[in-house]
């Protein structure tokens, strides 16, 4: 396979690959569109590859589009495990909306930015003055149920499979799990439902590259997010390599590339 890739250290060790800085796509746009697979492009370099050059790419388009934004997310995971996410509102900024989130969740509650990672853009909302100091200036508001619990599961889910599953404890007294927050992580004991959930819900989104996130409330698995570059901490930690499933799955969806349709037209001047 001829492969290209915009994120050298996504792909770093992985055999055959061209690295390209983004910048430099249209200079070496022939090289591009020659590729079988198009790898880890930024998200803005997403829609013309997919669309104008009909590349594949890996991660795929459902997996960019989703994961770009939490609140198209969310919507995506009501649809298909609605009793698997949290109560979610998302709602305008005005003031009929504000009461309604007050009127139909108790405080704590968590509300959140629609892009962010790593745990920046969550906030635990304790009271009223709180609230009032998060949702002013805001255009939306994107809130939902806090769930009682010191850790959750991280699956690491690439192509079709599971790489690895693990707990990630919250720091004493803390409320973000996250590595990159000073959340810990523990392997063992991750309960099956959290992996089936997960297994499902990428499988029926076509998600083929996410570390998703799953809290389980007395042993039920509640589906918070995903990430699309996700931490590789733990991976490393445990001798996990992305590459060989990666490479596996991109061998199996290989199809005959699909030519662009219409003429490209030279540019102007």
């Amino acid at each position: 396979m001829r492969l290209v890739s915009f994120d050298p250290l996504r792909t770093l060790g992985w055999p055959g690959v061209d690295v390209l800085k983004p910048e430099a796509w249209f200079r070496a746009q022939e090289q591009v569109r020659a590729a079988d697979w198009v790898l880890f492009p930024a998200y803005w370099q997403v829609n013309t590859l997919a669309y104008a050059w009909r590349k594949r790419i890996f991660p795929n388009a459902a997996t960019y589009h989703l994961g770009h934004d939490k609140v198209e997310m969310t919507r995506a995971f009501e649809a298909v495990v609605p009793h698997h996410t949290p109560q979610t509102l998302i709602l305008p900024n005005e003031d009929w909306a504000r009461e309604q989130v007050l009127d139909e969740l108790r405080f704590p509650f968590v509300a959140k930015e629609r892009r962010s990672s790593m745990g920046q853009g969550v906030w635990l909302i304790r009271d009223r003055a709180a609230w009032r100091a998060w949702h002013a200036g805001r255009e939306e508001l994107y809130v939902q149920e806090y769930l009682p619990i010191e850790r959750d599961v991280r699956v690491v889910w690439v192509g079709d499979e599971v790489l690895l599953a693990y707990w990630r404890e919250a720091p004493e007294g803390g409320f973000h799990t996250n590595v990159a927050r000073g959340g810990r992580i523990v392997l063992g004991g991750v309960p099956d439902e959290a992996i089936r959930l997960v297994t499902d819900v990428a499988t029926a989104l076509g998600v083929d590259h996410a570390g998703f996130d799953v809290a389980l409330v007395d042993g039920f698995p509640y589906l918070l997010e995903f990430n699309v570059r996700f931490g590789t901490r733990a991976l490393e930690e445990h001798g996990v390599a992305v590459a060989p499933a990666a490479l596996r799955w991109l061998e199996r969806t290989s199809v005959p590339p699909i030519e662009p349709g219409g003429t490209v037209w030279p540019r102007a001047g």
